[in-house]
């Protein structure tokens, strides 16, 4: 019934590569910079440092497709790692927890690290040059 959409497949998985990268970089500039909001205060100042400059950095790379398979898995394991360390003390169910943004991310990158970055990225220039 949809295999028409398959066609559009490289070129979705690069749009959602695209979206993804651009709202995981607000995670990062929150933590590093309170843009566009302040982040809230229960990370300490190291985890804080070190995990804004993961998703800022991390975020930036997924958004252009560059090195995209390695900075996707990272942050698919600091989103697995924040989860459990942070959601699951409260109750083992994202809903309940306020974990469901980090699992989300946890699989949507897993899956781009997986995939890859698309039609429409840097690595695949590279690639092809």
């Amino acid at each position: 019934m949809f295999t028409w959409l398959q066609r559009w497949s490289p070129e979705l998985l690069s749009l959602m590569r695209i979206a993804v990268g651009i709202t995981f970089v607000e995670h990062g500039t929150q933590k590093l910079f309170s843009f566009p909001i302040p982040a809230p205060g229960v990370l300490g100042v190291f985890l804080l440092l070190f995990t804004g400059i993961l998703e800022t950095i991390g975020g930036i790379l997924v958004t252009l497709g560059l090195f995209t398979r390695i900075a996707a898995f990272l942050l698919s394991g600091e989103m697995a790692v924040g989860y459990w360390w942070m959601h699951v003390p409260h109750s083992i169910f994202p809903i309940a927890n306020g974990g469901e943004v980090m699992v989300l991310y946890c699989f949507i990158f897993l899956y781009i690290a997986a995939a890859g970055a698309g039609n429409w990225s840097l690595d695949a220039r590279v690639k092809n040059a």
